[in-house]
């Protein structure tokens, strides 16, 4: 898949490319649904239970099928039309969310129901997540990735405000309500997806073989510094799993309800969003290694303060530092991976990626809901914070080369050749 042609050189402006702003609208609605989701079921399994492990066993059942599809999931992105795949993945979504809704309003919906079709949830974005991150380099100009990196991640973090806020708001109305409207709108990003119109070459479809579907684990592990990015982040959110335990801090130790669980969901999208706006008009152009390590070090210790924060206003203002570092983070890592890897790896190398990143966000919400379950939501959180900070020291000494990262190179003044001879393909505009 090849980057469409900029309409003008002197244009830097990624939102006036359609396909990505297509991209940009599927990517706000899809997240603000998932985050209107998560808020409902977490509110509702807590009301259930009354159980941090079931909290736990949430992230748990998203984290299975990703981690056992990771490498088929990759090998299919690099295979088949990322769009077709992305805007299925979507409807299928849809259709889950509205499985939840008729399950609540019917009464049918129990903690098992709710396991089995998160786990559908589960399976579905793990086709759904490295065929978008493969997707975005296709939607602009190569020397624009980073600023769409940061701009894909501003739509992130905008719907992580919005949806968080908008789903405990509507919960007043019942949780049938947040995912009816959940729904609609998965259902409505599954069309915006099918509006993108780009170049393309269609590789030749290699048989998957033992060989093709362990290649994204191959090309990391030949490459340290890509290692250590992805390794790293996975670690800060392993051990950093906060947002996990957010029901009971709301419900138990701050005394709020499904509003102020919401405010809290959104609190770390506020400073993320704040930060990716800034990113996506003067991307860090200096030491860009050693700004990660700092972000991920202040993430570490904005955890701490959250952990034995008592006061609401506090811990918002926490969240906000939380969710501002982690998204220097997330840009450092995210325009380096992309950068450094061929399209046509691009697929499986984004796959192993998200089992690294995406899929840490659910097995660190299980390693906090049982470290709470064990020692209380207050050591758990605590503990996560100082071995995030412990992470970032020893991966210093690891990975000096990604600490020393300078700046991040344009595949336009050293583009990455081909791996292999290019195969047979015919250009077509879809």
């Amino acid at each position: 898949m090849t980057a469409p042609a900029s309409a003008s050189p002197a244009s830097e402006s990624v939102l006036s490319h359609r396909p990505f702003t297509l991209f940009w609208g599927a990517r706000v609605a899809s997240t603000i649904a998932n985050q209107m989701q998560i808020v409902a079921v977490g509110w509702q399994v807590y009301q259930l239970t009354h159980s941090a492990f079931d909290l736990g066993m949430v992230g748990l059942v998203q984290f299975l099928p990703a981690l056992f599809l990771a490498l088929l999931v990759g090998h299919v992105a690099d295979r088949y039309d990322r769009r077709k795949i992305a805007r299925i993945c979507l409807f299928i979504k849809g259709l889950a969310a509205a499985a939840l809704a008729i399950g609540s309003i019917y009464g049918w919906l129990d903690k098992q129901a709710i396991f089995a079709i998160v786990f559908v949830i589960g399976a579905t974005h793990a086709f759904e997540s490295p065929t978008l991150q493969a997707l975005v380099p296709g939607l602009v100009p190569a020397r624009l990735l980073p600023r769409a990196v940061a701009w894909a991640a501003s739509a992130t973090q905008t719907a992580v405000i919005i949806g968080p806020a908008l789903g405990g708001f509507i919960y007043v109305l019942g949780p049938s309500t947040v995912y009816t409207s959940s729904s609609v709108l998965f259902i409505g990003a599954s069309l915006l997806v099918s509006l993108i119109r780009i170049e393309s070459v269609l590789p030749r479809r290699e048989p998957a073989t033992l060989s093709s579907l362990l290649a994204g684990i191959a090309f990391i592990k030949s490459r340290p510094a890509i290692l250590g990015a992805i390794s790293l982040d996975l670690f800060a959110v392993l051990l950093g799993g906060a947002t996990a335990l957010l029901p009971i801090y709301a419900h138990d130790i701050l005394a709020t309800g499904p509003l102020g669980l919401g405010l809290l969901r959104s609190a770390p999208a506020v400073g993320a969003l704040s930060t990716a706006i800034f990113l996506a008009r003067r991307p860090l152009s200096r030491r860009v290694g050693r700004s990660m390590f700092i972000a991920v070090a202040v993430f570490g210790v904005a955890t701490i303060v959250f952990a034995l924060s008592r006061s609401f206003v506090l811990s918002l203002a926490t969240l906000v530092v939380l969710g501002a570092s982690d998204m220097i983070s997330v840009v450092v890592r995210s325009s380096f991976v992309q950068l450094e890897t061929p399209d046509h790896m691009r697929g499986r190398v984004s796959a192993v990626n998200s089992v690294f990143i995406g899929t840490s966000n659910q097995l660190g919400e299980f390693e906090s809901g049982v470290t709470a379950a064990w020692l209380g939501p207050v050591p758990a959180v605590l503990l996560g914070g100082v071995g995030t900070v412990v992470v970032v020291l020893l991966w210093i000494r690891l990975f000096p080369t990604l600490f020393g990262l300078d700046k991040l190179v344009n595949p336009a003044a050293a583009p990455n050749p081909p791996a292999q001879p290019p195969s047979p393909a015919t250009p077509t505009t879809t």
